[in-house]
């Protein structure tokens, strides 16, 4: 057996082991209440979107059919099984309840992740947040939440739960920067002699981050395991971070407590205005925002195509998908024509894709957004890194992550010798 299918079984055995645990169950279950939910397949592929879990069963139910991690919505929903790629803003807008406050800490180094979690807990508390739930990612990281009810329901007249995703990542970027500056010089000061950086140029390199969120984001749930580790998605108390270990979220060992705390009413009140305040004192707006859309990106014309050269994330997405449609043909428009590819096969790809999904777009809306697509400036497709593709169920490689774009995927592969070492030609 390969190594890799010894690991791979490995983890399925913990998974069923751990999963049948009633309490896990509980947990799980517990916290998915008007949220969507995601089971992922070893991460391979996300289950269906959206869903839910009806019943404490359909957890295990899931994990005998390969789930080995749950993913959830920071969004709360009145009905989660409603919603969808298709549906506007507007009507997303109707159907969510409200939204909690999911800080994402993604680091190369735990130690890293302890300092940044530290300092984010001291910003919370300045701004009278004190009930905040922690909880470890099961990797390098950890994730902290402040629950709905502790966030005013209307600010100057505009409902909150309208905002989502724009205030929460205005109020994580007011975080990044209050930290940023602390987060330097603590980092700095550990030793050489744990292989980290000293000198505040390099750390600045290697900062651990804030993921921002975008609409429908997923995170990991309190309790899932992390394929890659299997280790807990475990809930800590402040006091625990320090001395935290992952040896502590070991499946087996862990203890079962409640990840989302009592907040009181309007707590984070303040947190939410003095984000806002100092978002409009920085002169920033929403063209600001995405200034970095504003570039000039040059097609690479690829000739000889071949759909083989295709990051693997993009091939599924052509074999027809159920979920996130319009999602996927905004992928597949702009990495056409990023390539060069001339309109009329385009056009056919496009088509031919749309009569494989299981429910087909509506012609006269796959025409308007190639017609659209043409009256604007070439832009490439979103990064692997995004949350474009989780949105539709695709979980991108490793490979994928290290090319980034789905562009330079096609160009690498393109341009690699083939049995006849020879090279198709490219022009810009």
């Amino acid at each position: 057996m390969a190594p890799n299918s010894v690991k791979e079984q490995r983890i399925r055995e913990i998974t069923s082991l751990y999963y049948s645990r009633r309490e896990v169950q509980d947990a799980l279950f517990a916290f998915s209440q008007n949220r969507e939910i995601s089971p992922s397949y070893m991460m391979e592929s996300f289950g269906k979107r959206p869903d839910s879990f009806q019943y404490r069963g359909d957890i295990f139910e899931m994990v005998k059919k390969g789930a080995t991690s749950f993913h959830c919505s920071e969004e709360l929903w009145k009905n989660p099984l409603e919603i969808s790629t298709d549906k506007t803003k507007e009507q997303l807008n109707s159907l969510r309840e409200g939204w909690d406050l999911v800080i994402d800490i993604d680091s190369k180094y735990l130690d890293y992740s302890k300092i940044l979690a530290e300092q984010i807990l001291k910003i919370l508390s300045f701004h009278g947040v004190k009930n905040i739930g922690i909880k470890f990612s099961g990797s390098k990281g950890f994730h902290i939440i402040i629950p709905w009810k502790a966030f005013p329901k209307e600010v100057n007249g505009v409902q909150t739960s309208d905002m989502f995703p724009e205030w929460p990542r205005i109020i994580l970027e007011y975080i990044s920067e209050k930290t940023k500056p602390l987060l330097v010089k603590e980092i700095t000061s550990l030793t050489t002699s744990r292989s980290y950086l000293k000198d505040e140029e390099s750390a600045g390199k290697v900062l651990p981050d804030i993921v921002l969120v975008s609409s429908r984001h997923l995170f990991r749930m309190p309790y899932s395991l992390h394929e890659k580790t299997a280790l807990a998605s475990a809930v800590l108390s402040r006091e625990e971070i320090k001395n935290f270990q992952p040896r502590d979220a070991s499946p087996f060992k862990i203890k079962i407590r409640d990840f989302l705390p009592d907040s009181k009413k309007n707590e984070a009140s303040e947190l939410l205005t003095s984000a806002l305040d100092w978002f409009k004192e920085s002169g920033k707006d929403e063209s600001s925002v995405r200034k970095e859309k504003n570039f000039e990106f040059k097609p690479v014309k690829i000739e000889n195509l071949s759909e083989k050269n295709f990051p693997p994330s993009i091939q599924k997405i052509l074999v027809g998908i159920d979920d996130g449609r319009k999602r996927a043909l905004f992928i597949l428009l702009n990495l056409f024509r990023s390539i060069g590819m001339e309109k009329d096969e385009l056009e056919k790809r496009i088509y031919s894709w749309n009569g494989k999904n299981k429910v087909p777009l509506k012609e006269g809306y796959v025409k308007s957004q190639i017609s659209w697509s043409y009256r604007n400036k070439i832009v490439p497709p979103p990064n692997f890194s995004k949350d474009y593709y989780k949105g539709i169920g695709i979980i991108p490689t490793e490979e994928e992550l290290r090319y980034k774009n789905p562009v330079n995927y096609v160009v690498k592969k393109s341009f690699k010798k083939d049995e006849d070492n020879k090279k198709p030609r490219m022009r810009k």
